[in-house]
Order: C-alpha cells, then structure tokens, then sequence
C-alpha cells in the first residue's frame, strides 16, 4: 500500500469506513478517524442528469481582471515579456481548453491620462492618505499598449476612463483609441469597457468625481455619448472593429447592488439602445478588507457566507431579465475581499477553497464568467507577477483554487457543460455536480472545515467520508484529484492533484511533485455507490466514467 492509498476509503455500503491505521501526509501530517456526521448514514445522490442548472458553460469562464497600472507588470512588453503569467495561463488552458479571458481594468482604469512623450509604460504618483496599494495619479505611455503582445492566444476586455471629465481627459481618451484598437486587432480583442464602478463616482472614499445630483439618466447619457465618440475615432483609425461583430461592450460595471445608482433603473433609462452590450458586468467582493469581523472561518471559509453574497448578484440578473435584460450575467470583477484583501485571510488556502466554492456556485446559478481580480502587491492575488520589496515573485494560494475549477469544469470548448449544486446540512461544506453533454463527469467535495496547522497542538487531521449515489453507468474506476495544503493557513506547499505550479519549481508549468497524493482511484460499484474521505481544509474532484 502506497504512502497516499489510506486517504481515499472504497466502499460498496453505505456505511463510514475507518482504516486500521490513521493515514498520513506526506509531511507527516495525520488524519484522525472520520468525524461523525448527520448524513453518514445517508449517501448524497447525484442525479444522472442536470436538473436545476444554471445552464452551459461558455469558454474561459475561470478569467482574470488585471489592475490597469500594473497591466505591464504582469504582462511585460514586447522585449521582455513576462513568460512567468503566460505559463500560468497555460497551465489553466490544459484544463480548460482555452486561455483566461483579461479584462485589463479597475480604480487605475479611471485616473488613466495618455502621455505621448512618456518613455515607460506607466508612471503613477501614490498619495497614502488615499491608498498605499496602487497609484492615484496615473500617467500611460505608448509602450502600455505593447503589453497586449507578450501573451499568444489570449483575449483582451481594454477599460476605458470614464471618471476624468474634463476637456483634456475626453481628449487623452480619444487619443488612446487609435492605439488599443491597433494593438488589439488580429483576434486580441474581446470587448470593450467604459467606466470601472461609475455607481461609486459620487460616494467614493478615493475622492468624488460627481456631484451627489448625478444620477442613472446622466450616466447613461455619459456612457453612450462616451461611446458614441470611441467609435468615431475608431473608425478612422482601425475601420474594420467599427463592425457590430467587434464594437461590444461589457457594462455597466458597477460595484455592487447597494450603492448610489441602481443597475435596473440604469438598464430601463437605455444603456443598450445601441445594442452594443453583449455582456452585464456586476462585481462583487464577499466583504472588505476594513470590514470588522471578517474571518477565514466565518467569511470565506463557509458556504452559507458565499450563497448570501452570489445570492445579491443573481436577484440583479433577474431583476434585469424582467426589465427585458437578455444578455449574459458575468462578474467583470470579484474577489475575496476588497481593498485589495488581507494578509492572513486573503492570501491563504483558505482563500484558494473559498474560491473554489464562489466560482462553482456562480456557474451553478447562471453567472457565465468570473473573473478573478489581480494587482501587484495584493493581498488576494492570485500570482505576483515581478519581484517587489514588498511581495516576492511568485504563484499565490489563490492560484490553486484556480486551477481546480478549470479541472472541474474541464475542457469548454466542447461546449454542453454545466454544474449542479447539491445543498449540504453543513454551511462549512460545498458540493457540486458538473455534467457534460447531459451526463455525469465530475463531482467537486469542498470541506471548509478551518484546520490552522500552524496553531494546532497536535498534528491529527480530522477528515469526513463522504457517501454518494450516482447512476449505476458510473460503475468502475474513478480518479480522486485533491487541492491540498498543511491546513487553511498555508501559503506555501499548495498543491492540485501533486501538481505544483509555483515559480521555484517550473516557473509556474505544472510540475508533478514526488511526495504529494495524485490521481487516486476510487471504485464505484455495480450499485453506483462509492465513498472519499476528505480532510478538513481542502477539496477532492471525482473524475467519473458515466
């Protein structure tokens, strides 16, 4: 029996299953008997085919939102391009079957002002008083533009600014087009964005860039007037993206369901008379940095915390398919916590679990894609993409959560796949059913149970069996995959299915690590029954044969 075997308990019955001995991690770590639950004695059923779904899954719907300031750092340029993102976004194509979509955007997109004569791709002017983590005053030069060259076969969202109202703003704005369309043609484009949460401009604790009278009307009248004028100076410049084929947006970006102008009434007041929104974009964040008692525990680390918070955006999307709303729902931006996260919450595997939950939960309920903030330096990032004397180079916890969606949802571009929830009795436990084509591959176990290895006086590791019921055409061999780490706290030692994907080891390519369980088998009997034992604080993916 191999050092991994007892992780995974095979069983015909219904009943939990002890091993004779408490099996172990790798790093010595070892897990204690099972621990009791309700529904032991109950086997989760599966159903054999979808049946309350959110529907297909479009491709690349695990995508990334990049702070426009740090757009180059993590890119790089056309001399040094950053080949450290490129093979993470590879690594995640290997599951997914097309890259992450880029949506280049964020609070930097708003102070953006063009420089011709700047001979860096950026230069901003950091003020404390207002925000230690990006810069304020922002300053783009010609070279930005060649950041969206360095990524082969990837798809671009370019933010445009729509916060700077002045005369010479509308003008640096104008100048820019000629420059991203050019650098966005040849199939870099996805869409276009105007405005990163414009129902924040008149409340903002960044400083207010409205008067408190501005209301949904006057930004509709902004935002289509602003369009209006990109498209004119795109047609001259790049004639053949001026087509209804290429010149969509996303909109309207607004930071949530709760502030200053109301995404409904601003669908009602015309948005999209022109047609030319192909996707709502709505962000979200669970809670915020600044927020008092937030926990890994009670906030990320637990299911009912994610269900109220998706729940928010999924009443927006129905509320905007009864005003006559008929385009996709997608969060345009989202992470853990905003602000740019924190230390301890953010950049731990609790977070890597937590967003595992969030993204699953969204393809379940109808939200097509989400994508996953990113900045130099945050908290919650998913990967630091240059080395900085605050953050070292390197894949973060995030990432890995990352990955085990793209492994759950798995290859996209067949098109037909779709996820189910399964409500649980337990609000720190997730799981889900994805199906292809209307059958059976994949259920996801998420246990959000916090085991803090760094603050345990022992070193056993309670872990839950979990019974299911599947169609009896799953009979056979399955494949357990895990997302594993020491405990929720770890930032480091994060692996998915004994993949590696950290800098040091293979500049973010998978890299199957000697000591860590991967590709367990599982077997499911004749009577579709079959049993995995999940430790507190990771996931296990169930490949089946149905």
């Amino acid at each position: 029996m191999s050092l991994f075997q007892p992780l995974l308990f095979i069983t015909a019955a219904l009943s939990t299953v002890v091993s004779a001995q408490k099996p172990t991690f790798a790093d010595g770590t070892s897990l204690a008997s099972p621990v009791p639950r309700p529904t032991d004695l109950n086997a989760i059923s599966v159903s054999a085919t979808p049946s309350n779904s959110g529907g297909a899954i479009p491709e690349s719907f695990v995508s990334y939102s990049i702070e426009f300031a740090f757009f180059p750092d993590f890119a790089g340029n056309s001399s040094q391009p950053n080949d450290f993102s490129n093979n993470l976004l590879e690594s995640v194509r290997e599951y997914m079957g097309t890259k992450p979509y880029i949506r280049v955007g964020g609070n930097t997109q708003d102070y953006a002002l063009y420089d011709a004569s700047l001979d860096v791709a950026t230069n901003g002017i950091y003020i404390p008083s207002i925000s230690t983590d990006y810069p304020v005053i922002l300053s783009i030069g010609p070279s930005f533009f060649e950041s969206y060259s360095t990524w082969p076969d990837t798809k671009f969202i370019h933010g445009f600014n729509l916060a700077k109202n002045t005369t010479a703003a509308r003008e640096s704005l104008l100048t820019t087009v000629p420059l991203a369309c050019k650098a966005l043609s040849d199939g870099k484009l996805l869409y276009w964005e105007l405005g990163n949460e414009p129902d924040l401009y008149k409340t903002s604790a960044q400083g207010h860039t409205r008067p408190p009278s501005w209301d949904e009307s006057d930004f509709v009248t902004e935002w289509k007037n602003g369009t209006a004028a990109i498209k004119d100076t795109m047609a001259n410049a790049c004639p053949d993206m001026v087509s209804a084929s290429m010149f969509q947006w996303i909109a309207p970006s607004f930071a949530g369901t709760s502030n200053s102008l109301n995404p409904i009434t601003t669908w009602k007041d015309g948005l999209d008379t022109a047609s030319d929104i192909v996707l709502f974009s709505s962000h979200n964040y669970i809670g915020s940095a600044t927020q008092p008692g937030i926990t890994l525990q009670g906030t990320l680390m637990n299911h009912t915390s994610t269900v109220t918070s998706v729940s928010k955006q999924n009443a927006e999307a129905n509320a905007l398919a009864t005003a006559g709303m008929t385009i996709p729902f997608i969060l345009g931006e989202t992470n853990s916590l905003s602000n740019e996260g924190t230390p301890g919450l953010s950049n731990v595997f609790g977070a890597a679990l937590w967003g595992v939950d969030l993204s699953l939960y969204c393809a379940a309920t109808g939200i097509k894609r989400v994508h996953m903030h990113q900045g130099t330096n945050y908290r919650y990032q998913s990967w630091q993409p240059i080395e900085t004397d605050k953050t070292s180079m390197g894949t973060k916890a995030p990432f890995y959560g990352n990955v085990a969606v793209a492994a759950s949802l798995g290859d996209l571009t067949a098109g037909g796949v779709e996820v189910q929830h399964i409500p649980m009795s337990k609000e720190t436990e997730a799981v889900y059913a994805i199906y292809a084509n209307n059958t059976l591959a994949r259920v996801m176990v998420i246990n959000m149970m916090e085991y803090n290895y760094t603050a345990e006086s022992t070193n056993t590791r309670p872990h839950v069996a979990y019974n299911f019921t599947v169609p009896t055409s799953c009979a056979g061999n399955g494949i357990v995959q895990r997302l594993l780490a020491n405990g929720s706290d770890a930032i480091t030692g994060i692996t998915f299915n004994g993949r590696s994907y950290n800098y040091e080891v293979a500049q973010g390519k998978a890299h199957i690590m000697g000591n860590v369980t991967k590709d367990e088998i599982v077997w499911v009997g004749k009577d579709g029954i079959f049993s995995v034992n999940v430790p507190w604080s990771s996931a296990a993916l169930v490949q089946l044969s149905c």
